[in-house]
């Protein structure tokens, strides 16, 4: 329930930019579902612990709600063998959350990228805007006085391409149409030009070319997902050959680093929030009921992050070491659990 409950949370923010890709790129219902469940996939490793934790707090609030967890006190009960099943679901949920971050949620979110990106390739025109400079539309700049996005003539177009940065060009025409192929798995698409001239500057000498019809290719979509895969879709095998190449920038290599072991330490959370949970639910307030467990997920979902966010952003910037970083907020909440257990010990 709780995996239901926070995915669907997670979804709702997504809901602007899912209805952006119905009204905007034309997207079907099936392909939406498709979107949906690799988005969901991305999801699960930040998802699971905060499920555990969910369950955790729900379960042994309700069991304190009950006075259970007075009475297997009294008949002898020690309080580390009244939270075992707790801390055995935890074991089993960080290995699943490590097999989810190193392979399977990079696999999803590589999906939607490849879905979102041959939407862009099947209806490239809606990322064309009238009047305004496009900077993101395939690598090119595009400037046109008018676009029809449902039939793809462009009116009055000006495109500077530096896809070849040893060979920039200028391209102007008075009229220009996109055209796509949809041939999967090769998702094609290609803008056609009419009566314009190609403007080339190199080194000391000045080239302007009169064409008729002139194509440019823009790349497929399945190309695009592989060329421009994000930080999120790299699997572990991936992060750590990025941070085996001596060649790499300094500030790329505190980002992977920083990935690398975010995944790890997200994953070990399920421990430190097995042992909260279970610590903070058997002194859940009674009079609260069953909304406690859910107030006190949230509460600690939203603490965790909130400490993680500023303990990543010290280790982007220098301040604190990339492992550190990552690892500070697990610490910090660890320690706390502890302590809070050991105050169990003593009662």
């Amino acid at each position: 329930m709780g995996i239901g409950i926070f995915i669907f949370i997670i979804l709702m923010f997504q809901s602007f930019r899912l209805m952006e890709y119905i009204l905007i790129h034309g997207a079907g219902f099936k392909m939406i579902l498709q979107i949906l469940f690799y988005m969901s996939i991305s999801f699960l490793p930040f998802v699971l612990p905060m499920s555990l934790l969910f369950s955790i707090l729900i379960t042994y609030g309700r069991m304190n709600n009950d006075s259970e967890i007075i009475a297997f006190r009294s008949i002898g009960l020690s309080f580390p063998s009244i939270i075992a099943p707790a801390f055995t679901l935890a074991l089993i949920t960080t290995f699943l959350s490590l097999q989810v971050s190193f392979q399977l949620a990079p696999w999803g979110n590589r999906q939607s990228e490849v879905l979102i990106h041959k939407l862009a390739a099947l209806k490239p025109g809606t990322t064309i805007k009238s009047g305004v400079f496009s900077e993101g539309f395939f690598n090119l700049v595009v400037y046109t006085n008018k676009v029809d996005s449902r039939t793809g003539w462009l009116k009055d177009v000006f495109i500077y391409d530096e896809r070849n940065p040893q060979n920039p060009m200028a391209i102007v025409a008075p009229r220009g149409k996109l055209v796509t192929k949809d041939e999967p798995p090769i998702y094609k698409a290609f803008l056609r030009l009419y009566n314009g001239n190609i403007h080339r500057p190199q080194k000391n000498i000045y080239t302007k070319i009169d064409f008729e019809t002139y194509d440019i290719f823009l790349e497929d979509a399945i190309r695009i997902g592989e060329k421009q895969k994000t930080l999120l879709s790299l699997t572990i095998q991936d992060l750590y050959q990025k941070l085996k190449n001596p060649s790499l920038p300094e500030n790329e290599k505190r980002l992977f680093a920083i990935e690398y072991h975010r995944r790890w330490a997200l994953s070990f959370a399920c421990l430190i929030f097995a042992l909260m949970g279970a610590s903070l639910g058997s002194v859940a307030n009674k009079r609260s009921g069953k909304s406690s467990g859910f107030v006190l997920s949230i509460g600690v979902v939203v603490l965790y992050w909130s400490l993680y966010m500023i303990f990543e952003g010290l280790g982007k910037s220098g301040w604190l070491p990339v492992s550190l970083s990552a690892w500070s907020t697990n610490i910090l909440l660890g320690t706390y659990s502890f302590y809070t257990f050991k105050k169990h010990l003593s009662i």
